[in-house]
């Protein structure tokens, strides 16, 4: 289908302004911050902290923050210019030695200095930070995001941030009386905003400060060894900020307007906020999204390795339907576990083909537009993942030439080099079948009763022509479903027929496919085949003789 003229942008802003669409609500936010305070450009930001490797809450907030900013140009037709900062916190003093990294030993001498000061385990970089960002870059290349990246230690090194901690350094008592209320009282008695590194050894300190002097731009902290008074600048890279305080003093030091976090860190961006006004600037806007939950309902956490990781989900399903689900319900708790692939993946592709035959007011509301920036892709997708997951059960398909062989006898002219997505869809399929659906195959043993009513549908699929459609064979499913067990009176189909009851379906799938749900039964013996359909029936039946 066509895809309709686009909109002149002053009536796709008024549309805008008026959709519901969580990333427009988000982007009515920054518009009125500017209409507080006018400025001609605008910050968004997300944050990462490089002792590990990217994983798939940070392509969630850089995807996300992307759909704000994209729905932010079209409310101020583009007028505005924007920037996206990916922002690497690789000053921070690496605590532990990470698990799935080699050359532990050497990393483990140079526990608490900044990551950017520790050697590079991997041997490709200067250090363990700088291979650590850039594996960052190279992960939000791979999606094609648009991007601004800063190193921490860049910023402060550089200068860039000696205004704003100079700042922090004059409102040093303000941040003080934020940070003391929230801390335990043996770390509040030791507790300073600023770290100092240590000019021989390198390693950021955690000293209590005795003494600070704004104008001269210092403080002075106990040595943790010899115990004598250090006096250092606070500029220049020498000194570093605990992470809250550090957090607000980016804010102002960046102009950031707009940055996302998760809940687990509602009161660290509550006291940041604060800290952000002690500085006389007003804090970002944004949103605290929910966090992921395992298969179990718990946390997903990078040191438990529980739930799933971006590679994972790109082994199983498009970049595209991993979108859709950072997409849906930012502000409601999800499980990210691999059951949820399948839908999201067919679910992405009914979102397209829905666009084409929605009016402007329903397409800013439909998640495609805001996955492909008001640009999705023509959809052309001529069979489900769903439907490809049961070809591959039902045929044991080992390789894509077997399921293509399905596919061309059911769409002819389909083909890898015409339908390329379908053609990645496919190995998706056999990578899912192996891993998941495999392992948990069981073959349900009929009845007396269901085999009968097995015997009946292998009978009634035989007097049918070898190339009925899908529809005259799920007709033929529904007859034999309309006799006992399994006619339900209760119930009426849309031609006023007598209604089928769901355990006839059941039946074919537990019985026949060794899965507890599948796609329109119809729809599928017409792909795989009425002989082949035949022939399972007839192994099925055997299997239960």
């Amino acid at each position: 289908m066509s895809q309709a003229a686009p909109l002149e942008p002053a009536d796709l802003r008024r549309l805008a302004e008026q959709s519901n669409a969580w990333p427009f609500e988000e982007a009515r936010k920054i518009v009125a911050r500017l209409r507080r305070k006018p400025k001609s450009e605008v910050i968004f930001e997300t944050g990462y902290g490089p002792s590990g490797l990217p994983h798939i809450g940070t392509f969630g907030e850089v995807a996300r923050t992307t759909m704000v900013r994209h729905a932010f140009r079209v409310l101020t037709d583009d007028r505005v210019k924007t920037r996206l900062i990916a922002f690497s916190d690789d000053m921070d003093g690496l605590r532990k030695v990470p698990d799935n990294i080699p050359n532990k030993e050497l990393v483990a001498a140079h526990l608490g200095k900044p990551l950017t000061r520790v050697p590079d385990p991997f041997g490709t970089h200067p250090s363990f930070g700088a291979h650590n960002n850039a594996r960052l870059r190279a992960f939000l290349d791979q999606f094609g995001f648009e991007y601004e990246f800063l190193s921490s230690t860049d910023c402060y090194t550089s200068g860039r941030f000696d205004a704003a901690l100079i700042k922090v350094l004059e409102r040093f008592d303000a941040v003080m009386a934020i940070m003391l209320p929230s801390l335990r009282e043996e770390r509040a008695q030791t507790y300073s905003p600023f770290l100092p590194l240590d000019p021989d050894t390198g390693i950021v300190l955690q000293v209590p400060v005795i003494a600070h002097d704004a104008r001269a731009g210092t403080i002075t902290y106990e040595h943790p060894e010899t115990k004598a008074p250090v006096t250092a600048h606070v500029t220049g890279g020498r000194c570093k900020l605990q992470w809250k305080p550090d957090w607000a003093m980016r804010w102002v030091a960046l102009g950031v307007d707009y940055e996302m976090a998760g809940k687990d860190l509602i009161d660290s961006v509550k006291l940041s906020g604060e800290i952000c006004r002690a500085l006389g600037a007003a804090p970002p806007e944004g949103f605290n999204y929910e966090l992921f939950l395992d298969e179990t309902g718990q946390k997903i956490s990078k040191s438990k390795g529980n739930g799933l990781t971006i590679e994972e989900w790109l082994r199983y399903a498009s970049p595209e339907s991993l979108s859709l689900f950072m997409y849906r319900e930012p502000k409601a708790a999800k499980r990210l576990y691999f059951d949820v692939i399948p839908r999201h993946v067919d679910e992405y592709y009914q979102f397209l083909d829905g666009y084409g035959r929605q009016d402007a007011k329903q397409r800013l509301s439909n998640p495609v537009w805001h996955i492909h920036s008001g640009a999705p892709p023509k959809a052309d997708m001529p069979i489900t993942f769903g439907m490809l997951l049961t070809l591959v059960s039902s045929s044991n398909a080992e390789n894509a030439e077997t399921l293509w062989g399905f596919i061309q006898r059911y769409r002819p002219g389909v083909t890898p080099q015409t339908h390329p997505q379908l053609d990645a869809l496919v190995g998706y399929a056999i990578h899912y079948f192996r891993d998941f659906v495999l392992p948990e195959k069981r073959f349900r043993e009929p009845t007396d009763a269901e085999r009968a009513a097995l015997i009946d549908l292998r009978d009634a699929l035989s007097n049918l022509p070898a190339g009925a459609s899908a529809e005259d064979i799920q007709e033929v499913v529904y007859e034999v479903g309309r006799r006992p067990p399994f006619l339900d009176a209760t119930k009426k189909a849309k031609d006023g027929k007598p209604g089928v009851s769901l355990d006839w379906f059941n039946l074919l799938y537990q019985v026949l496919l060794g899965q507890e749900k599948g796609p329109r039964f119809g729809s599928f013996a017409a792909v795989y085949g009425l002989d082949n359909t035949i022939g399972m029936i007839d192994g099925a039946l055997a299997r239960s003789a």
